[in-house]
């Protein structure tokens, strides 16, 4: 990463605010349902909520793998469904909050008024899952050892135990408050009304996670239209102002990285929280959306986010309620992706919209209380180090 001499100034010169969010539901599985179809309606949603037309739009982000897609230079294949056609647009190959803070510095930077992220998962599609991550892993030393990627997850939630004295139990609370939270959310793949005792007796993938503390893949789309201050401010609704973003990336390789700490999440926050004026986020912020993938990432992350000075403050906070809707500090209030399903680039955005959906008030029966700021988190995914951090926050 960059050493302080060389950082960008990371003050925001023009305010970002979201105007309008769109989203499909997340599905197990869509067979009679293209990726352009649900893009479509899902941009349309998300137009609608801003008050815009698709002409309006000056500029286009898609965050997309192009393995996952079974398709290169996959920008070529979104411009008709979201409007670009003849404008500016480009694909990126990172997770849904990479592509807000692309668009936050497009927007900062004085180049456009207004801009659009979309994600989106066909994780239906995808036969052979495995063999696509294996490609995330160097070719000479790790690729030909031919383990499982979620052997990794493993190995990492095994040393994170280990160092922090966080115990299995307290992963399965998260199982269990994820997928119940989830039951509130009427757009979630997985909702399921599941204790820590049902966890535990999930078999083992890869000592010590089990089956149920994996999030399962889902489809699903989310377009969020960006929009600089100037112009938010004459859209006559009422927007949901971007704090702070940061992104960065850890060791990409297996040899050389922090096994017990996610730096890449820290990293990201102390980027979000210097833009946001975040003194002390465990009381600056009212709710969290974090990465999930693996049951033992949300507390992996909520520890580098610093929202605890203890990491066993971490584990007992799940354990005594204290993350779950109405306790002191919500966390994934949507479900996560335990219970939302893991959207691939989308799972990012979907983080963004259920803090949106709290900041605005519509959250329904899972309402946050004088929500005011949230934090969006997102994770590459395994075997990656890559990860982002939003700030959202009212007026």
């Amino acid at each position: 990463m960059c050493p302080p001499s060389c950082e960008y100034n990371t003050e925001m010169s023009n305010r970002v605010a979201i105007l309008g969010i769109g989203f499909s539901s997340a599905q197990p599985a869509t067979p009679s349902y293209s990726y352009k179809e649900m893009i479509f309606e899902t941009a349309q949603k998300a137009y609608l909520d801003a008050g815009i037309d698709a002409r309006e739009v000056n500029s286009f982000v898609t965050c997309a793998e192009d393995l996952n897609e079974g398709l290169s230079i996959f920008d070529e294949y979104t411009p008709d469904q979201l409007g670009a056609v003849q404008k500016p647009m480009h694909t990126l190959t990172q997770d849904g909050l990479t592509g807000i803070a692309d668009a936050v510095m497009q927007i900062s930077a004085g180049l456009f008024d207004v801009v659009v992220v979309e994600a989106h998962s066909k994780a239906s599609n995808i036969v052979t899952p495995g063999w696509l991550l294996d490609y995330a892993l160097d070719p000479i030393y790790n690729r030909p050892l031919e383990f499982n990627a979620h052997a990794l997850a493993g190995l990492e939630m095994n040393v994170f135990l280990h160092q922090t004295g966080i115990t299995p139990k307290q992963c399965a609370h998260v199982v269990a408050k994820n997928r119940t939270h989830a039951l509130r959310n009427p757009a979630a793949a997985y909702p399921l009304r599941v204790f820590p005792d049902d966890v535990d007796g999930s078999p083992y993938l890869s000592y010590p996670l089990r089956e149920a503390e994996v999030a399962k893949t889902a489809d699903g789309c989310v377009v969020v239209v960006l929009a600089s201050e100037a112009t938010a401010r004459q859209a006559g609704t009422r927007p949901v102002w971007i704090r702070g973003v940061g992104f960065a990336s850890d060791s990409p390789t297996l040899e050389s990285r922090n096994w017990a700490r996610a730096e890449y999440a820290r990293a990201a926050a102390e980027m979000a929280y210097r833009q946001a004026g975040i003194q002390n986020p465990a009381s600056d912020i009212q709710v969290f959306e974090v990465d999930d993938t693996y049951a033992y990432k949300e507390l992996q992350h909520l520890l580098a986010l610093g929202v605890y000075a203890e990491s066993l403050d971490g584990g007992r906070a799940v354990e005594q309620g204290m993350t779950m809707h109405g306790g002191e500090m919500p966390v994934n209030t949507s479900g996560g992706a335990l219970g939302m399903g893991l959207t691939l680039e989308a799972a990012g955005l979907y983080r963004i919209v259920e803090i949106v959906l709290q900041l605005r008030g519509h959250a329904g029966s899972r309402q946050v209380a004088n929500a005011r700021t949230g934090l969006a988190q997102s994770w590459r995914g395994v075997p990656t180090t890559s990860g982002a951090v939003v700030i959202l926050g009212t007026e």
